[in-house]
């Protein structure tokens, strides 16, 4: 707990004013809730004993006082505190989803995506509670029970000592309950991640659901989750709970004993009815914020293990360094010398050396798993080369602001990638608003006339896979999304796949004019979208087998013969 105190302690500076307006809050309370105990003394000997009329105009207006005290300051103390810990949390929140972003593409192949979103949702909310409500009530109850131990101890040391002598009895097993708490609470999140990511699961491959009507088998894989979940919650209940009857137990065991000491002392007149009175109301009250505090502690423990989880993920780094230098204006080559990469075991580049020049389109054809997209991948330094150089103008890409280097590429994959926002924003994604330069993109990715013919136009919401569009618009849509970008490098991989053969050809077209004045890098499997290349280079298990113009491939490569064959059987 110490750990989880410092770790967000440098976030309360940033609070003064607010900070200031709790601790106020606190004491008010504090000063309130002892100041009723105490009140009693006086309420029980000089008015119902001694009969003290000036006392009776008196006592009710200090009731008053002490209870509006105690009102208004947990008021304060419960919007102020929560304000703490809202603004708190949002600033983890928004650093979180920021390094987790920054983190390396083999990051997210690692981790589902559901997990991910737990983490920063439902492990932040657990922790919420803790930055805010329950380190102010902490120090609250903390603060009541040392004002109200000082009144028990001013009416009567001997019965304080009887009374108290319950509290370092209930350390060791209260210790117990919240190491046993913070288990729990980790097992708890844990498997609240995996409700979240077989939810997402679930919701993501809804099509192939319904497809193979399979709906009653993804809510068995549900239940069985949600009901290991409900398990780990019930036991979590169940040692939650059990501080309540300890301390019911131990403090009625105490005030047996003050009842049957203090007695004798009031029979024998060695203590009035308003001090006795005035103690056992501080006892009991003093009960009711340990128990509190108890509890809180055990709670905690759940913050805490969130906690972990969240530093788990800040404790990642990225291997891919971002490099210094501005990648420049004006690209004018692109060198591929001897690159490697692997995975594990695995080989997906084995000595690729390839090089390609402004104006140039350079296609990669071969099968799946040749190595044509690994080789894109390590130019937009998604995975870093294992072995080999790759150069831009003679600069090392690692030597590149990362930033930079991927501000000044653009790529279309076969699958497409909608935001649930407006075409417009779809299209403008990350660059500046331009009408003018916006509507030549769409015209240019032949989209102009879909859009302009939809209810709303550039306005129109896309759902969140962009399913109210077709297959086909959808490619459009990532297209006009490249061209507007207006980048150096324009990488197209299975780009046209999703569209009919006139569309096809006729964003060929495109590609060819919007080519000239940039390097290009299209992957195919359709060699029809591919003739117009300046350079073929044909991939077979990681290596380029053949290279050349289509018709120096059809008469010399074996392997572009025997895809060009495929392809038109």
């Amino acid at each position: 707990m110490i750990d989880f105190i410092k770790q967000y302690a440098p976030y309360y500076k940033n609070y003064k004013k607010q900070f200031f307006y709790t601790i106020i809050g606190v004491i008010l309370v504090a000063i309130g809730t002892s100041g009723t105990a105490y009140v009693i003394k006086p309420l029980l000997d000089e008015i119902f004993v001694n009969k003290n009329e000036a006392m009776l105009s008196v006592i009710p207006f200090l009731v008053i006082v002490l209870y509006a005290a105690k009102g208004f300051g947990r008021y304060i103390q419960a919007y102020y505190i929560s304000y703490i810990g809202g603004d708190i949390i949002r600033i983890i929140r928004d650093k979180l989803l920021s390094h987790i972003l920054k983190l390396d593409l083999a990051f997210f192949n690692a981790k589902h995506g559901g997990e991910l979103i737990s983490r920063i949702t439902n492990d932040i909310n657990r922790i919420q509670g803790a930055v805010s409500n329950q380190i102010a009530k902490i120090i609250q109850e903390s603060l009541t029970i040392f004002s109200l131990i000082f009144v028990v101890i001013f009416q009567s040391p001997e019965l304080a000592f009887y009374g108290l002598v319950v509290l370092p009895l209930v350390i060791y097993p209260l210790s117990k309950l919240a190491k046993k708490m913070k288990k729990l609470s980790f097992l708890s999140q844990e498997k609240n991640s995996d409700i979240t990511s077989n939810l997402s699961e679930t919701f993501n491959n809804i099509e192939i659901i319904k497809a193979n009507g399979t709906e009653d088998f993804e809510t068995d894989k549900f239940k069985k989750h949600n009901q290991e979940s409900f398990n780990i919650n019930i036991k979590s209940v169940k040692a939650n709970e059990l501080v309540s009857p300890l301390m019911e137990i131990l403090g009625a065991i105490a005030v047996a004993i003050v009842i049957t000491v203090g007695g004798h002392q009031v029979i024998k007149g060695e203590m009035t009815v308003g001090t006795f009175f005035s103690f056992m109301t501080a006892l009991f009250m003093l009960y009711t914020p340990i128990k509190s505090l108890s509890s809180l502690y055990n709670k905690l423990q759940d913050a805490i293990a969130a906690n972990e989880r969240i530093n788990d993920l800040f404790n990642q780094s990225a291997d891919i360094k971002s490099g210094s230098i501005e990648i420049s204006n004006n690209i004018q080559s692109i060198d591929f010398q001897n690159v490697e990469l692997t995975f594990g075991d695995t080989i997906a580049l084995n000595g690729v050396s390839l090089k390609a020049f402004k104006g140039e389109t350079i296609a990669l054809v071969g099968d799946s798993g040749g190595g044509k997209s690994s080789l894109i991948n390590t130019l937009i330094r998604f995975y870093d080369a294992t072995d080999g150089d790759i150069l831009i103008d003679n600069t090392n890409i690692k030597d590149i602001n990362l930033q930079s280097l991927r501000k000044s590429i653009s790529i279309v994959t076969q699958r497409v990638y909608i935001f649930n926002d407006t075409i417009k924003a779809n299209i403008c994604y990350g660059e500046e608003f331009d009408e003018a330069r916006l509507i030549q993109a769409i015209k240019d990715a032949h989209a102009y006339d879909f859009i302009t013919n939809l209810s709303n136009g550039l306005e129109t919401i896309l759902d969140e896979f962009g399913t109210n569009l077709s297959g086909g618009q959808r490619q459009r849509i990532a297209i006009a999304r490249a061209i507007y970008k207006n980048p150096q490098i324009l990488i197209f991989d299975e780009a046209t796949s999703a569209l009919d053969n006139e569309s096809e050809s006729l964003i060929t077209e495109v590609l060819n004019e919007i080519s000239k004045d940039k390097i290009t890098f299209i992957i195919a499997h359709r060699l029809s979208t591919i003739k117009n290349a300046t350079k073929i280079a044909v991939f077979s298990k990681g290596k380029i087998v053949c290279m050349g113009d289509e018709a120096t491939l059809l008469l010399e490569c074996k392997e572009y013969q025997r895809l060009h064959n495929k392809a038109n059987i």
